[in-house]
């Protein structure tokens, strides 16, 4: 009975991991190909090739290593597909350099976005998109050959660990982590934190005086209470630490636990190998909320996009109640409209019930 309930109970979890590990890859599939459909069509977004390349980025790990977690995974539930020495050593470079290239732009984006803040009027501190890109890469093709430097996978018989996490690096794992999740995770919390300064000193910067001679104040009681500071002060630049404090802690709750597991042991890491991994792939799914649907440029273009999909509903003609001030201001409007000649123009209405009268006063 115990080993039975016991079957029972992971054959839920794995259920329910496999449910959730589908939503997560459905959301990344959709979330950025509409970001990307987006930000093509949207003129004028100064970050617009950075965006791109961070869909671009998602939807091939949303193509090839979330879809291989799927159904090589070995916990029960999330599949049972044994991969080969070959499959498995493919599956091993692409999680090695789809990784580092996802946070090395997501850290790009970020600097960009504080050069563009930061330095609006000088165009020479910001290197080209290119070229930032072009390293980017390379720094990731070169993380994920250090994937090909490790341990060989086992043959059919045994389980296949196919990840980074359970030996796929061998003795370079820390070296990756460090390099593909502590360097981006300094690089954007400088770039988010000097946007968040920025934007406090503006909020703190005292309004200019308006143009003319300054009002002489009231020396009344009103006047005295009203310079008093408020009861219940509020930190200046609330809305502008809003957008940096998602971003970071984002990239800290995605990908925090992951670089954690690349530094223990294999055997260690290879126990929550399955919550850790999805954990960091649910980053795939967040970067199209997070950075397309907060910027109002790009929300815009999504609701123009969706009404131009989307049939519209023909406007039922609502019958116009008629009260009698607009009666009388629409009857006004006639007699004085130019098509009838002054001659013809009726010089007195007649009068309604009740003793009421059509007719204005004449103009003073």
């Amino acid at each position: 009975m115990a080993n039975s309930t016991g079957l029972t109970t992971s054959e839920v979890v794995g259920s329910v991991g496999l449910v959730l590990a589908a939503v997560v890859e459905a959301a990344a599939l959709l979330g950025n190909g509409a970001l990307l459909v987006v930000v093509l069509r949207t003129p004028g977004l100064r970050d617009a090739l950075y965006l791109v390349h961070l869909c671009v980025v998602d939807l091939l790990a949303a193509a090839s290593i979330m879809p291989l977690g799927l159904v090589a995974a070995p916990p029960p539930g999330l599949g049972r597909l044994r991969l080969g020495p070959a499959p498995c050593r493919a599956s091993r470079f692409l999680s090695a350099a789809l990784l580092p290239a996802c946070t090395l732009g997501v850290a790009a984006l970020g600097l960009a976005r504080y050069r563009l803040i930061v330095h609006p009027l000088r165009p020479g501190a910001r290197p080209p998109p290119g070229l930032v890109l072009a390293a980017v890469w390379a720094a990731a093709g070169l993380l994920g050959a250090l994937s090909l430097l490790g341990p060989p996978p086992a043959p059919p018989p045994a389980p296949a660990r196919c990840s980074v996490l359970a030996g796929g690096l061998g003795p370079f794992r820390p070296l990756w982590a460090l390099l593909a999740f502590a360097l981006p995770a300094l690089l954007l919390l400088g770039a988010y934190s000097g946007i968040f300064l920025v934007a406090r000193r503006a909020a703190l910067r005292p309004p200019r005086p308006a143009r003319g001679s300054p009002r002489p104040r009231s020396d009344s009681l009103d006047s005295r209470l009203s310079i008093l500071p408020p009861l219940r002060p509020r930190l200046p630049g609330g809305k502008a630490a809003l957008a940096p404090a998602l971003a970071v802690g984002q990239f800290a709750a995605c990908w925090l636990p992951y670089c954690c597991a690349c530094l223990v042991p294999a055997a260690q890491a290879a126990v929550a190998e399955a919550p850790v991994t999805w954990v960091a792939y649910s980053a795939f799914a967040a970067h199209p909320f997070l950075y397309g649907l907060l910027q109002r440029p790009v929300r815009r273009a999504l609701g123009r996009l969706a009404r131009r999909a989307l049939p519209q509903p023909p406007r039922a003609c609502t019958p116009r109640a008629w009260h009698l001030p607009a009666l009388l201001q629409h009857l006004q409007g006639l007699s004085e409209s130019p098509a009838l000649p002054s001659s013809e123009a009726p010089e007195q209405a007649p009068d309604l019930p009740g003793g009421e009268n059509l007719s204005m006063s004449p103009a003073t």
